[in-house]
């Protein structure tokens, strides 16, 4: 399965986003890839924080995910909601739960 993404949160894919990113990735039963959707660039591994922050998407860009295995629609809907989301309103909700 794949999709395209814009990727909205301010930081793009680095820092805390792309902990996030790799983090939702890796918690379901799929290998899950992620590439610049402009470009030849070669998905990368996207349980791999190294190879997510290298990519070098900015706020604005659009990404491809690439997912395989049992659970890859559920976490194409999750990488994209979560790529859909502002930082600001993720860190929020975050924080209201402590």
């Amino acid at each position: 399965m794949e999709r395209t993404v814009t990727v909205v949160p301010e930081d793009g894919l680095h820092a805390r986003p792309a902990a996030k990113f790799v983090e939702t990735a890796t918690a379901f039963d799929a290998d899950v890839q992620v590439a610049p959707a402009d470009g030849d660039d070669e998905p990368v591994d996207a349980a791999s924080m190294l190879a997510v922050t290298a990519l070098g998407v900015a706020s604005g860009e659009d990404v491809r995910l690439i997912a395989e295995g049992d659970d890859a629609e559920a976490a194409l809907d999750d990488l994209e909601e979560l790529l859909s989301t502002p930082e600001t309103e993720s860190a929020a909700e975050s924080s209201s739960g402590t």
